[in-house]
């Protein structure tokens, strides 16, 4: 039997409070998603140590670390069982963009095993240059093996498993809404934003997205309204609209209050969902006159989710 190796990439999180401003520094460091000139160290270190006292707040809010490392360790550890199933010589990593374990400490673990096949699975199931191409860009920086033994899954948006998966946390969260509401709750879709500027450059993130809503509510018979915005915007670029914060407020005044918000680009928690989501635009639902504002949990141990992961791997074998 083939020795395979598995890697699933994510983006990482702070552990610990005093992780948080080399962590902002790693993410400002990338090239793939903040390219100067020239000082782009310097610019890293400034922006990093600028923000990481507002940062902290945001943490201290939802247990004072990302639960990002946990939940991937979590699905790490899923997978491999159940590829144990098919091959017991599939080892499954873990490589961290921006924060322990890092990519460049797994390529070396990896580098040393000797396996006959290597499997690139981002945790991001829609491509952008700046999540899958980053890591998959520094993976390629520290990779000094055979590059014939690589296997990049780049993305799997439509996936049916996955999509199965985010029907099921829709439907567990529609339960938490009375029973005389139900179906007038509104399936508000949230995803990262990116620049503008990077779908001008053909970026396929956005379309990613929606292919990825269209496909979730053709699954449940457009069971009820949907709407797609998007979130976590930095910088004063132009950014993919509407804002969540903007939607919210929007469907308040059309009368609609009774809000699902679904956490649609990421495939666990961490500070963009426990805190921007379920915090923070909590305070712009409240104030608008929002009745009920729920926010659907990330997939983290959905098992839906690791059959679909563990179809993706064995689609490539």
């Amino acid at each position: 039997m083939e020795k395979i190796a598995v890697v699933l990439f994510n983006l990482g999180g702070p552990d610990s409070l005093s992780a948080i401003e080399p962590f902002l520094y790693n993410l400002f460091c990338d090239p793939d998603i903040f390219n100067l000139p020239f000082g782009q160290k310097l610019f890293a270190k400034i922006i990093s140590s600028r923000r990481a006292p507002k940062v902290a707040e945001e943490y201290k809010l939802i247990g004072g670390k990302s639960p990002i490392g946990m939940w991937t360790e979590i699905q790490r550890q899923m997978l491999e069982k159940y590829l144990h199933l098919y091959n017991n010589r599939i080892d499954v990593f873990v490589a961290m963009r921006y924060w322990n374990p890092l990519t460049k400490e797994t390529v070396n673990k990896v580098e040393d095993g000797n396996y006959d096949k290597i499997i690139l699975l981002p945790l991001y199931p829609h491509y952008s240059i700046t999540t899958t191409g980053s890591s998959f860009n520094e993976w390629n920086r520290h990779y000094n093996g055979d590059k014939k033994l690589l296997r990049y899954i780049k993305n799997y948006h439509t996936n049916e498993k996955y999509v199965e998966a985010l029907n099921q946390r829709i439907d567990e969260t529609l339960l938490r809404f009375p029973l005389d509401v139900r179906n007038k709750v509104q399936l508000v879709f949230s995803a990262h934003g990116t620049p503008v500027s990077l779908v001008k450059k053909g970026d396929p993130y956005s379309n990613h997205i929606k292919q990825t809503v269209s496909s979730v509510m053709k699954a449940r018979n457009n069971s009820h309204s949907h709407h797609l915005c998007f979130q976590s915007k930095v910088g004063p670029m132009k950014w993919l609209e509407p804002a969540t914060d903007t939607m919210i407020e929007n469907l308040s005044s059309q009368g609609k209050k009774n809000l699902l918000i679904i956490p649609i680009s990421f495939v666990s928690d961490h500070v963009e969902t426990l805190f921007e989501l379920d915090i923070e635009y909590r305070h712009v639902a409240e104030k608008c006159g929002i009745e009920n504002y729920i926010v659907m949990k990330g997939l983290n141990d959905s098992t839906l989710f690791v059959e679909a992961l563990t179809e993706l791997v064995r689609k490539e074998l």
